[in-house]
């Protein structure tokens, strides 16, 4: 039991990391391709469209929820009233979510902590039958009636909470990512199709078409990467890391998207967003493993759980202390080590 616990944990850790890389990538083409006045589409920007946007927050926001479940219960062997360090946790994001915004408008630190506490605590009265059924209807809502975007987050919020709590067993990767990697390749297509008709667009839910295949590609991309990290332990490794500290990692990555746009909008071919993004990525990859080789918790981690506790928490490991990934519990990212695997959380 304690043993499944912990891979559970460490595969959330490998889907951190994972989701981390691509909402990098996508954000330095994004921003360089906002910063243009005139953009001549290119093969870049169709791969980044069609294949990674969109296919990378619904890994957040279903991971959100996840990390809400685990923190409640890492709380609640704490406090008698775990919904208070909750509240200062949420806003302690929405703070740093406010802060971001002076970098990135679009970000998603401050709608995910106001989602938090509107959706998330009240649905944590809920059985998680009734939690499952409202995370499918708000996220078909949010797909039919508004088109994906900041409006799928409640209904992933609740399905991340319900599927966690369900535990479906490592069996349902390979039957989850045969079916979702298809219909995917199918939606995808169906989308290029679409859009290259724009009479097509007359008709009620052509619209739809795209966020449905991020969602379809997220489930298989994520799937796919559990069941390819099963065979090659080096790639769990790589990404565990980062995705310990994926807070951290995501603003470093947000800042670092917004400072380069000006001299990436110089490169027609956005090649070079996409180079960018990957030598950002190899140098916090880099230092995540350095870090987490000294330290419990990243750097922002760390703030954020002194002071959603309001003390002091210890960082530095000891030497020969605990190992890396025997806990895990926030989003996104935060994380509890070394008291072994019954701490998954604060």
């Amino acid at each position: 039991m304690a043993a499944a616990r912990v891979t559970r944990v460490r595969e959330l850790d490998t889907l951190r990391g994972f989701a981390v890389c691509g909402i990098t990538v996508v954000n330095h083409w994004q921003h360089t391709a906002g910063a243009l006045e005139r953009r001549v589409p290119t093969p870049a920007d169709w791969v980044v469209e069609n294949l990674l946007q969109s296919r990378f927050y619904p890994v957040f926001s279903f991971l959100f929820g996840v990390s809400f479940v685990l923190f409640l219960r890492s709380a609640a062997r704490r406090t008698p009233r775990p919904w208070w360090p909750l509240l200062r946790r949420l806003g302690v994001l929405a703070c740093l979510g406010l802060l971001h915004r002076l970098v990135s408008p679009g970000e998603v630190l401050l709608p995910y902590a106001t989602a938090g506490a509107l959706v998330l605590l009240p649905a944590s009265y809920l059985p998680r039958w009734l939690v499952l059924t409202a995370g499918v209807a708000g996220t078909l809502w949010a797909v039919l009636a508004e088109a994906g975007g900041i409006w799928l987050v409640p209904g992933l919020f609740l399905l991340g909470m319900a599927v966690f709590e369900y535990g479906p067993g490592p069996r349902a990767l390979t039957p989850a990512f045969a079916v979702s990697a298809p219909l995917a390749v199918v939606l995808t297509g169906a989308w290029v199709y679409l859009w290259a008709h724009p009479e097509t667009f007359r008709f009620p839910y052509t619209v739809a078409v795209y966020p449905l295949a991020g969602l379809a590609a997220a489930v298989a991309y994520c799937t796919g990467v559990l069941l390819l990290a099963r065979r090659a332990p080096v790639l769990a490794g790589l990404l565990q890391p980062l995705g310990r500290m994926t807070l951290t990692a995501y603003l470093a990555g947000s800042v670092s998207a917004a400072a380069l746009a000006p001299l990436l909008v110089l490169d027609g071919t956005r090649l070079g967003a996409l180079g960018a993004a990957a030598a950002v990525l190899a140098i916090l990859t880099g230092f995540a493993h350095w870090w987490q080789a000294r330290f419990r918790h990243g750097p922002l981690e760390w703030v954020w759980r002194c002071l959603t506790w309001g003390e002091f928490v210890p960082n530095r490991r000891s030497p020969g202390g605990e190992t890396p990934g025997t806990a895990s519990d926030g989003t996104p990212g935060d994380r509890s080590e070394g008291r072994a695997p019954r701490d998954l959380g604060n």
